[in-house]
């Protein structure tokens, strides 16, 4: 039966009505998994989505995931397990009975079928695998022998292909006669005598035009061919920079062996912009579900970075003890000079790893965007420098000690600029992820460039 714990977990769901995942919802699946009442489960979860229900298992602890599953058992669909997080995939497919998880992947398209398998251990796998027929089988075997997170692995083998010089009508005799076509596709592929692409027809033209036209005569103007073992990062790219719906996968002869899609595409760009926004926070990729230990081992090496670059801030600020230990205001304003700094530098470096992940920033534009970000810190930091030197005199009343932060001010968020768009720059030269090192540094040099302004000009002026 439900515990106060489960209540309280449920509390933090949505509980809009048009949520379907609404905590009245959940409370009902799960009382209908504490009395064992299958048709009322099954009842409960046919108006979900695939995705709803996926989540709804990550969001559920182990004991409640696990009776669910058993009790869904027959009716668990395919499009569950794709939607799954991996660190419960796992879990899941290990409950479900050997009958339902074949009849489940038997459902799914090549390329759903790979992105299953391919992080599972190699037990799971072949129990997935021996599930399917010959052929598709042999197709997400073949799949898996290409390099990780290339074309070959991204693909789906099912494709509409035709000869160019069809036409329309006999175009749509086949798909009307042709029983094994794909559940959704958006384009034929036109191929010639060897298999090779040579244009797309979208589905609107075809069903627009009449039966004599040709098409050839209908092939859309953006054509891109995808080589089967071009980075997965880079076909994202290219679908977002060409606005492509779907694309031929060649291999190296240049023949059809299959097509990537818009929606997979966009997985792929969503994933790289989560891995991007992890690796900003020195954290590595992880999931809500993950156990403590896991948690632990991702962030722990970033946190010792961390401690390691502070120690070093650290050691500048003791070469200036003397001067603080005569003037305690300079220890009450060093934190904002590091602060405001490391705040200018964050902003400059966000703006930099983003424009080299979409590959707006190149060769022939970073000077420019490198004297922006340096002017725009002379700008903020002049204004935030007279802001600080009104304060720091009505403060403390020294016009000195006014200089000195002003002039610290200014150096800093001058070097917060440069740094946060030099450093993702050059760590991208040396095949360096930008987003995974470039904080650490830039934090680093910010607090040292801040230390040592404020604190060196003090030990001149002050003393």
């Amino acid at each position: 039966m439900e515990t106060e714990a489960d209540v309280e977990e449920l509390d933090l769901l949505d509980d809009e009505e048009d949520n379907p995942l609404n905590r009245k919802t959940v409370a009902a699946i799960l009382y209908a998994v504490d009395i064992d009442d299958r048709e009322k489960l099954i009842e409960l979860m046919e108006p979900l989505h695939a995705a709803d229900i996926a989540d709804l298992l990550e969001q559920i602890n182990a004991y409640d995931r696990t009776r669910l599953v058993r009790l869904y058992d027959r009716e668990f669909d395919g499009e569950i397990l794709s939607e799954l997080d991996e660190s419960v995939r796992e879990e899941v497919i290990s409950l479900l009975s050997p009958q339902v998880l074949a009849e489940a992947v038997r459902e799914l398209d090549s390329d759903d079928v790979v992105d299953l398998v391919e992080d599972l251990e190699q037990g799971q796998q072949d129990a997935i695998l021996g599930a399917l027929p010959d052929a598709d089988r042999l197709a997400v075997q073949q799949a898996l022998s290409y390099p990780e997170e290339s074309a070959g692995r991204l693909m789906q083998r099912e494709v509409v292909m035709m000869p160019e010089h069809w036409n329309v009508g006999q175009a749509i005799d086949h798909m009307r006669s042709n029983d094994n076509l794909p559940d959704q596709f958006y384009h034929i592929i036109l191929v010639d005598p060897r298999l090779h692409p040579v244009g797309n027809v979208a589905l609107g033209r075809i069903m627009a035009a009449r039966r004599e036209i040709a098409l050839a005569d209908l092939k859309e103007d953006m054509f891109r061919v995808i080589p089967i073992d071009q980075d997965e990062e880079d076909v994202a790219y290219a679908f977002n920079q060409y606005h492509l719906i779907s694309a031929p996968v060649v291999d190296q002869e240049g023949r059809l062996v299959g097509q990537i899609t818009i929606d997979d595409a966009m997985i792929v760009m969503g994933e790289e912009h989560e891995e991007d926004l992890l690796l900003l926070a020195g954290v590595s990729e992880s999931s809500l579900t993950d156990r403590v230990v896991d948690t632990v081992r991702g962030r722990f090496p970033w946190l010792l970075v961390n401690l390691a670059t502070a120690i070093l801030a650290s050691l500048v600020i003791a070469q200036f003890d003397a001067v603080i230990a005569q003037f305690v205001a300079l220890a009450v304003l060093m934190p904002i000079v590091a602060s405001m700094g490391g705040n200018a530098g964050t902003q400059s470096m966000t703006v930099a790893v983003r424009a080299l992940a979409t590959r707006d920033l190149t060769g022939s534009n970073v000077w420019r965007v490198i004297r922006r970000e340096v002017l725009v810190g002379v700008v903020n930091g002049t204004a935030f420098a007279l802001t600080m030197g009104i304060i720091g005199l009505i403060w403390f009343g020294s016009v000195r000690l006014a200089i000195v932060i002003a002039a610290a001010m200014v150096i800093n968020l001058v070097m917060a600029g440069l740094a946060g768009t030099v450093i993702p720059i050059a760590l991208e030269k040396f095949k360096v992820d930008p987003a995974l090192a470039s904080g650490t540094f830039v934090t680093t040099v910010t607090d040292v460039v801040g230390f040592f302004a404020f604190l060196g000009f003090a030990s001149i002026y002050l003393l």
